[in-house]
């Protein structure tokens, strides 16, 4: 029985937004199914059958049903909302399998790597000590240490003051690696970050509340210049979270353009950033 004076809708209840995290991730066994088996069909006459027999065969990934028992049996809850994660599953099921970049490591992290199965999905996580918390429950997670190089209280004056280096320049800012003259460049970071190209990034860290924090900085600076250098086919998607807050907005605006904004939701905005073939229009010294 629900009372009058309830001060939380249906949404806001952590109970729903569990069941609703278990149904997404059970419907993404399902559509996952139901490609594999779409790109098995040999002819539009056997498509039914072949379609059924497949998903009536499929199994799911170790992670995936993991996560379903997990967020099916716990009252914690990932920290984005129902209507923000659904952008970002969207573009998953148009993708999969692909390779996905999270920054941030937490309450969302075995979702996430749940709704990519058979795809690459690795986080970014500042502090260790939370990382061997995460993994103890979740060893499956793919996780490194970063190390970031800024300051949050510093997000101003790198914001006007980065185009009088010439490393941070959309032109040669890349490879990103060895860019130490760039402060908001990420350097000294694994290999996979570097060597792999990839289709979604998720920025939902590191910590960007108090002034001796990294900030978001670097993660958005470094993120918007492997969009822009992307090799292969299609585009980079840019999933930029906590956008209410001043430096996120700020710094989106400025390296992911919002020309490139094609949804958002809550706190969330969704980039899809060609590479820099399809982007002559653009001035040498800015991003947008």
């Amino acid at each position: 029985m629900i009372h009058k004076g309830a001060k939380h809708t249906l949404l806001e209840r952590p109970w729903f937004i569990v069941v609703a995290l278990a149904g997404l991730i059970g419907g993404a066994v399902l559509i996952t199914s139901f490609i594999r088996a779409t790109d098995n069909t040999l002819s539009l006459c056997t498509t039914a059958k072949t379609t059924a027999k497949s998903i009536a065969e499929y199994t799911a990934t170790p992670i995936q049903l993991q996560s379903i028992v997990h967020y099916a049996t716990s009252r914690t809850v990932p920290q984005q909302t129902f209507a923000e994660i659904s952008i970002s599953l969207e573009v998953l099921k148009d993708r999969l399998p692909c390779k996905f970049l999270v920054f941030g490591l937490g309450r969302d992290s075995l979702m996430w790597a749940s709704l990519n199965p058979g795809g690459t999905t690795v986080f970014m996580e500042e502090d260790p000590e939370w990382i061997q918390a995460v993994l103890k429950d979740a060893p499956s997670l793919r996780a490194h240490h970063v190390q970031y190089r800024t300051q949050l209280s510093q997000a101003g004056h790198l914001l006007k003051t980065y185009r009088s280096e010439p490393k941070c320049l959309p032109a040669n800012a890349f490879p990103i690696r060895d860019n130490e003259k760039c402060p908001l460049a990420l350097t000294s970071l694994p290999d996979e970050f570097y060597d792999t190209e990839w289709d979604l990034i998720m920025v939902d860290a590191p910590k960007g509340y108090f002034a001796t924090a990294p900030g978001r900085m670097a993660a958005i600076f470094s993120s918007a210049v492997m969009a822009r250098n992307r090799k292969g086919a299609g585009t980079t998607h840019v999933f930029l979270h906590d956008v209410d807050r001043k430096v996120e907005k700020a710094y989106a605006n400025e390296f992911l353009c919002e020309k490139y904004r094609v949804k958002s939701a809550g706190r969330l905005w969704h980039f899809e950033i060609p590479n820099a073939a399809n982007m002559s229009d653009q001035p040498g010294d800015r991003f947008c």
